[in-house]
């Protein structure tokens, strides 16, 4: 064993100046992180680069400080801007048998989403 190896020392990872959020939008959780493309439901009412802001954050960490609401974190924003307001997920094909009876149905889904740039994350 070389003089430099250590044994039973725990790197530090190195997410001590990470800052980022959790976010409820539409009934799901999403992690945010400022540059950081996030995938919402898909959203009618909105338009490509438009602002968008969440504000109902649930937890939020700020380097070594960590807000957990109860049930939110009050002032915390979310704020970013649309990428694509209705993108497309790949298809998904379903497809229903039964034998012996010439039964057959094939259907498709396409799930559409909305693209989201995270600009900033305001701690409140």
């Amino acid at each position: 064993m070389a003089e430099n190896e250590s044994v039973g020392v725990k790197k530090e990872k190195k997410e001590n100046g990470i800052q980022y959020a959790v976010f409820e939008d539409r009934g799901r959780q999403h992690k945010a992180e400022k540059g950081v493309i996030i995938y919402i439901d898909y959203r009618d009412d909105v338009k490509d680069g438009e602002k968008i802001e969440f504000g109902n954050v649930l937890m939020l960490r700020d380097g070594e400080k960590v807000l957990v609401g109860q049930p939110t974190v009050v002032g915390a924003k979310v704020i970013g801007h649309i990428l694509c307001a209705s993108a497309k997920d790949k298809k998904i094909l379903v497809f229903k048998y039964r034998r012996r009876n010439r039964y057959k149905r094939r259907r498709g889904h396409r799930q559409k989403y909305t693209e989201v740039l995270i600009d900033e994350i305001i701690t409140g």
